[in-house]
Order: C-alpha cells, then structure tokens, then sequence
C-alpha cells in the first residue's frame, strides 16, 4: 500500500522534468531562431531526446566550451588587433623611409650629375688655357728673340754709321786744312773745294739721319718689348689665376661628387633595406587578413551573439536545475 504513492510521486516528478526538458528545448530553439544559432539549434535537439541528467551534463559542457571559445576568440581579436597596429606602423614607417630614399637618391643623381658635367668643362677651359698660355709663350719667346735682334742690328747699325761719320768728319777736316795751305793763286781748286764741302756735308747730314734712325728704330723696339713684356706677364699672372680657380673648383666638385657617390651607395643599401622590410610587412599583411579581416560577421557581433548564447543556455539550465532539486 506503501508502495502506490511512492510510484505516484516518482511518475509525477518524472512528468515535470520531462515538461522541463521541453520548456528548456523550446527556449532555446527560441533563441535559435532569433540568433540564427546553430549551437543553440542543436542544444535544443540534444535537449528533447536526452535523458535528464545527460542533459544538465551536456548544457554544463556547452556553457564551458562557448565560455572558452569567448575566452579564446577575445584573446585572438587582442591579438590580431596589436599585429594590425604593429604592422600598419611599420608599414608606414617602412614606405615613407622608402619615398624618402627614392627622393635623396634621385636629388644625389642629379648632384653627381651636373657636377660631372661641370667638371668635364672645367677640364677642358683648363687645357684650352694652359694650350693658350703655351702658344703665348712660344709667341713671346718668338717675338722677343726677333726684338731684341732688332735693337743689336739696329745699335750696331748707329755704332757703324757713328764710326763712319767720325772718320769721313776726320777726312774732310784734313781735306780743308790741306786745301787752305795752298797758295791764294789757285782759285779755280778753292773754289771746287768749296763745292765738295757742300757736297760733304750732305753726305753726313744722310749718314746722320741714318744714325738717328737706328737709333730710334733700337729705341722702339725697345718701347714695344717693354710694352709686349708687361701685357705677356698680366696675361700670364690673369691666365694662372684663372687656372687656379679653375682647379680649386674642380677639386671642390671632385670631393663634392665622390661625397654624394658615396652617400648614394649608402642609400641604396638603406632603400633596399626597407624596401625587403616594406615587402616583408605587406606579406605579413596579406596572411593576417584572412583570420583578423576577411570575417563574415565582425568580433562585436559574434561576441554579442556568443553573450546571447550563453544567456539562453544559462536560462535553460536553471529550468532544469530547479526540477532536479525538486
């Protein structure tokens, strides 16, 4: 008799979790259909056709694997969130140090450029000038040689003619004397002396224009060498000046060039540099964006879906804790 309700109220407790199960399993197919969720649409199945304590367990289970997963994905989102932050920055950084490069290599080129082509032109009005220098001197060496012939001819020519004139003024000096010595009897040769006198002294006054000729012709030349000397030695002194300036900025644009040669091999190691990093960053890049990017449905979202999830799993777990404490 004892027995009959004993089996009554184990019949009715069984009846009320079952109507649990149900109440739990329709819950969550609820929630299933609002959340598009499969894990919840599955629960759901699993929690009609299991027995009660399996399905305690099997919530239990899926609360701790949806909670580890929130864990996991919210770990992975931090994660991804500092590789996209360190790799834009380096991205960044790398392509700006690489547009930099380009451009203080470009700007090197041209230096070296146009200080190649300024140096080829300095070479060359450095040898035109020392051809024109060289040829110069040959002409003044030349032309000296010749002016100063010039003034021997011209003084042996005034000593030659002084001489001559010495001894022909000598010659007639002793003509007269001895014409005067003669008798005043002999009229007709006093008189065809004094003829030649004149004569005579047209002769010397010709010797003495020559002289003076060579002597002023010695005299010229000497001007015009004087003259020819001092513009030769201006010339040369503005000419070697010239040379020096040319060679001092030669020089200068030697250093200057080798200078920016040497800043372009450095950098093209640093553009190269980059440029692998650059490219390394953009690999990298492109292999974060399927697991960080490329998702259907955002971090936000599936972790307010997770959240929702949970809650429904939770719900449904104290519907069925109360009838198992009943």
């Amino acid at each position: 008799a004892a027995a009959g309700p004993a089996l009554v109220q184990l019949a009715s407790g069984s009846g009320q979790r079952a109507a649990a199960r149900r109440r739990a399993a329709a819950l969550l197919r609820r929630r299933a259909g609002a959340l598009s969720s499969r894990s919840l649409e599955s629960a759901a199945a699993r929690v009609e056709q299991n027995p009660f304590t399996k399905v305690v367990q099997m919530i239990e289970d899926l609360l701790a694997k949806l909670k580890d997963e929130a864990s996991a994905e919210a770990e992975h989102k931090t994660w991804c969130d500092e590789q996209l932050k360190i790799n834009k920055l380096k991205r960044e950084k790398k392509s700006t140090n690489v547009k930099e490069f380009s451009a203080e290599l470009e700007e090197l080129g041209i230096a070296v450029q146009d200080a190649g082509k300024e140096i080829n032109v300095l070479i060359k009005e450095q040898a035109d000038l020392n051809e024109y220098m060289t040829e110069a001197t040959q002409h003044r060496e030349t032309e000296k040689a010749a002016n100063l012939d010039t003034i021997a001819d011209a003084q042996a020519g005034a000593v030659a003619v002084k001489r001559a004139l010495v001894l022909l003024k000598e010659f007639y000096t002793a003509q007269s004397s001895s014409f005067l010595q003669q008798s005043t009897a002999q009229v007709p040769e006093l008189a065809a002396y004094k003829g030649m006198q004149g004569e005579n002294k047209g002769v010397i006054g010709m010797l003495e224009v020559i002289e003076s000729d060579f002597v002023r012709l010695a005299a010229r030349t000497r001007a015009a060498e004087e003259q020819a000397t001092e513009l030769y030695e201006k010339s040369m002194a503005a000419g070697k000046a010239d040379a020096e300036l040319k060679h001092k900025r030669e020089v200068e644009l030697q250093l200057s060039k080798d200078g920016d040669e040497f800043a372009m091999s450095q950098k093209r190691k640093d553009l190269a540099e980059n440029q692998r990093a650059l490219n390394g960053a953009n690999t990298y890049y492109e292999q974060l964006k399927p697991t960080c990017l490329e998702v259907h449905v955002s971090f936000g979202e599936r972790a307010a879906r997770r959240k929702e999830e949970i809650a429904a799993l939770k719900e449904a777990y104290a519907m069925l804790e109360q009838k198992a404490d009943a």
